[in-house]
């Protein structure tokens, strides 16, 4: 480290840091999440998730920023070994660019490794599992969409999951008055 003769550097380099640290400690571990899907939560029993990149144009990025994507009714489809986001809701800007067109549903293509591809593909095949977008969130200022490999749940499942949840709600509760 070097040495700091002036003592007017010193405390401007201290107040960057502090800075810093108050930034860092604002993000989190998962970045920061655009939107969430809970209703794929509710009606799917969740197997395995993974990160996916995604291939955006700019007015989608800027209304991203803005918070403005919806995932409840989407989910990935697997197209020539590509995977595919269909489904979902991107609103443009009022501010949007007047030279372009923005259609809100379009397909967006997800980036996966090949490997990937393949496990998505043999569980959808093979075991009827289904591929939901479950978060969408910031990763180092790129776009990450959280998918999940998910088998339906039937009507008694979600019964049983709703009283699994209010237990612990009321045991949490429990506990705290005690």
């Amino acid at each position: 480290m070097m040495r700091i003769s002036n003592p007017q550097h010193k405390t401007t380099i201290l107040r960057y840091n502090v800075y810093m640290a108050k930034r860092k400690k604002k993000k989190g571990l998962g970045g920061l999440t655009i939107a969430l899907n809970k209703i794929a939560r509710f009606n799917y029993s969740i197997e395995s998730t993974q990160e996916a990149g995604m291939v955006l144009e700019g007015w989608e990025v800027k209304s991203l920023r803005e918070g403005r994507v919806q995932l409840k009714e989407g989910y990935v489809t697997l197209k020539k070994g590509e995977a595919w986001l269909v489904g979902s809701h991107f609103s443009p800007l009022l501010s949007a660019s007047t030279h372009i067109n923005p259609n809100p549903t379009r397909a967006r293509k997800l980036l996966l490794h090949d490997y990937e591809l393949a496990r998505l593909k043999a569980s959808v095949d093979q075991k009827g599992y289904s591929i939901l977008p479950l978060r969408l969130y910031w990763n180092k200022n790129r776009v990450k969409l959280e998918i999940g490999l998910g088998k339906g749940k039937q009507n008694h499942d979600k019964r049983a999951t709703e009283k699994e949840r209010d237990w612990n709600r009321e045991k949490t509760r429990l506990l705290k008055s005690s």
